[in-house]
């Protein structure tokens, strides 16, 4: 009798340290980022058509996605079910529209509808610094996720790809071509980005964790971004 009960004794002391360890080791998920095509395929490959019309996705709530315009003639951002195509106008204005009726030869997005908000640090100036941020405050978390960043940049540093028609392309100096940077100062501005250690070169660069597209305020500007300052700004990233 007195084995029996040692033997049950012993299980529930298993059961307990199992459940404790189980409790105290949670585990965030985050919600599932599809991946289509990838960039370099277009930039070693030439592979600019389109692999994906953006009005095929269904669910637009809460949905945000990034990449570049088919043939590399514009760049797209998807900011909570919006669509926003911009392209070059001239080396100083670009054209910014609403329209979903179009194109991308690689492109991430998912849907978000629950954020934890942030306050970003003061000593968090530049992309670098906020990758380094974002990657600290996110060890745990289930990656890819998608995040945004809502206030004012002191400066900043955007592109928009326009590249010739019938430009051949098999590394990223070609697929540059006609690519037109432009320069904002002292904006309110919304920052959509993606996180991700095992995208690089599908939808981020070579050289970084994260991909982010800048679109202002007043709906005036969007691209690409490639440098910022960052002023006062809150960070937005997925509830678990």
């Amino acid at each position: 009798m007195k084995n029996i009960y040692l033997v049950l004794f012993i299980i529930g002391l298993i059961s307990c340290n199992s459940n404790t360890k189980k409790s105290n080791s949670p585990r965030k998920t985050y919600p599932d980022i599809q991946i289509v095509g990838a960039m370099k395929n277009v930039m070693w490959n030439g592979q600019l058509e389109g692999v994906i019309k953006l009005d095929t996705i269904k669910n637009k709530k809460g949905l945000y996605g990034l990449g570049p315009v088919s043939f590399l003639s514009g760049e797209l951002l998807i900011n909570d079910g919006k669509t926003y195509i911009s392209k070059v106008l001239s080396d100083s204005t670009m054209s910014v529209e609403k329209n979903n009726n179009i194109s991308a030869p690689f492109f991430v997005y998912g849907n978000v509808n629950e954020w934890l908000v942030n306050k970003l640090p003061k000593n968090i100036h530049t992309i670098k610094d906020l990758e380094f941020f974002i990657d600290q405050k996110t060890k745990e978390a289930q990656k890819p996720f998608a995040f945004k960043l809502i206030g004012k940049i002191t400066n900043a540093q955007i592109h928009i790809q326009n590249l010739p028609k019938g430009t051949k392309v098999s590394s990223p100096k070609q697929a540059h071509q006609g690519q037109t940077n432009y320069n904002l100062y002292n904006e309110d501005v919304e920052i959509i980005g993606f996180f991700s250690y095992e995208h690089k070169g599908v939808f981020t660069h070579h050289d970084s964790l994260i991909h982010l597209h800048l679109i202002t305020k007043d709906e005036q500007k969007m691209g690409h971004l490639d440098r910022v300052v960052f002023s006062d700004m809150k960070l937005y990233l997925p509830k678990s």
